[in-house]
């Protein structure tokens, strides 16, 4: 994927920290890797292409028309690639039926493909004109325009605060609800411009709106807990976990999580004796985020808010 900045700004689809994310993979010639948001497939095929010439990749997203597009470019590897449409939160299940019980590296790159972002008909950018859709998987029932015309003043604002953190969640949700029905991406976002009084710097009024509709719709921090979960009960022993999020929601949620799986005890600190019996399974190998540099965010610049984690998985006895 090429950003999850919901910017609205056009460019071609350039993977984000490209060459950091193969590194931290260690891959090898006969590696398995997944690739849990495979997008336009740009860090999936440096990863089929790092670990020729026996190794192999599953291709997971929710979005079918990404995967016949990468099915096409990916003809060339052959029986090495499997494209699936699931969720990563789903991978066990997907790897399972693959008869792969252990994985060398998983990566997670979270958000919205180029492809998604540039297409008017998926929603998903306030700067062109089209449905208020917003759905990764087309197929699913919920769209933006059930939650922007049919949910109250009150859930509007708390997910706008939420997800989008928002600080005039509440004048925009009200808003909202003045103005329907909200057809429309750019009606949408005249009514949010209203709201806050204008643009002030550079991020667009819409912005942190768009992106509190998007993850309610798709469920992306459940997704994102669940796959890390699933990831951990896959990778073997020395397999790495590596996450690029794009805002502060999804990098908290990961950070936790690499956290509390790297200690062995996540009992409150005012307990007497450890409880929980939990063991720790991940090391952290990024204290902090690997940041794109000055040289990518220029050529790139949905680049600006990636922030990239790994972590290893551990021997548990």
């Amino acid at each position: 994927m090429s950003a999850s900045a919901d910017d609205g700004s056009s460019a071609w689809h350039t993977p984000v920290l490209y060459q950091p994310v193969l590194t931290a993979l260690k891959l090898s010639p006969d590696g398995r890797y997944i690739d849990g948001t495979v997008g336009a497939g740009g860090h999936a095929e440096g990863i089929l292409e790092g670990s020729a010439p026996n190794g192999c990749l599953l291709g997971l997203d929710r979005d079918p028309q990404a995967l016949e597009v990468v099915a096409r470019r990916f003809s060339r590897f052959g029986e090495r690639v499997t494209l699936r449409q699931s969720s990563y939160a789903d991978m066990a299940v997907q790897a399972a039926a693959l008869g792969w019980p252990e994985i060398d590296g998983i990566l997670l790159d979270l958000g919205l493909s180029s492809l998604q972002l540039e297409d008017p008909a998926r929603g998903f950018s306030f700067r062109q004109e089209g449905p208020l859709d917003m759905r990764f998987d087309p197929s699913q029932a919920l769209t933006a325009h059930d939650l922007v015309n049919e949910w109250d003043q009150r859930a509007l604002a708390d997910v706008i605060f939420r997800y989008g953190e928002e600080p005039k969640a509440r004048a925009i949700a009200r808003a909202i609800v003045a103005a329907r029905p909200i057809r429309t991406t750019l009606e949408l976002a005249e009514v949010i411009e209203a709201a806050v009084g204008g643009r002030r710097g550079k991020i667009h009024p819409a912005t942190r709106t768009f992106q509190a509709l998007r993850i309610a719709v798709n469920q992306e921090l459940e997704q994102l807990e669940r796959g890390l979960s699933a990831a951990v009960g896959l990778l073997k022993p020395g397999g790495r976990l590596v996450v690029i999020s794009f805002h502060s929601l999804e990098d908290r949620l990961v950070k936790t999580f690499f956290r509390r799986e790297s200690q062995d005890c996540i009992c409150p600190p005012d307990l007497p004796a450890c409880r929980c019996a939990h063991v720790a399974t991940l090391r952290a190998v990024t204290r902090k985020p690997i940041r794109p540099s000055d040289e990518e965010v220029r050529a790139n610049p949905r680049a600006r808010s990636a922030r990239l984690r790994v972590a290893e998985r551990l021997v548990v006895a």
